[in-house]
């Protein structure tokens, strides 16, 4: 939360909910041990590898669950080694 993660959970339920993802679960964690790459996401999609996006915005929320998690097409520039 300290590290502006409030907002990019909200942006996650409300991007679900206006698309009315009903198979996708979003849940809050608690501190990965990592604050400098924080705020951390984790896309987990049955039968593929995880997916760890870093240093997380309201714009890239949008941006993953768009991309991502409706069109299957991951993020790159969002990911570790990309900060």
């Amino acid at each position: 939360i300290a590290a502006g993660a409030r907002p990019v959970f909200n942006e996650f339920v409300e991007q679900v909910q206006n698309r009315n993802l009903k198979s996708v679960k979003v849940i809050r964690t608690g501190c990965l041990g990592m604050c400098k790459i924080e705020p951390i996401v984790e896309v987990f999609v049955p039968g593929e590898p995880k997916v760890t996006y870093i240093k997380v915005d309201e714009q890239k929320a949008k941006d993953i669950v768009a991309q991502h998690i409706v069109a299957g097409k991951i993020c790159v520039d969002y990911l570790v080694g990309d900060e």
